[in-house]
């Protein structure tokens, strides 16, 4: 399974467009950050993360 990046909010998918804010996705990423818990996560709260999922650090 290829996993796609979305490319305004970095949330991983296997879809070509992001189910969340509906943008494109790219198969160009890198870096996994999994947040569980983003209510009490600082990762989370620095990087604006709401929900959580998983996600890549860097999208191109």
């Amino acid at each position: 399974m290829v996993l796609y990046a979305c490319t305004h909010c970095s949330l991983l998918t296997d879809k070509q467009q992001c189910p969340e804010c509906k943008n494109p996705t790219s198969s160009n990423w890198s870096g996994l950050l999994i947040i569980t818990n983003p209510e009490e996560s600082e990762v989370a709260r620095e990087l604006g993360i709401t929900k959580a999922g998983e996600y890549a650090l860097r999208v191109r």
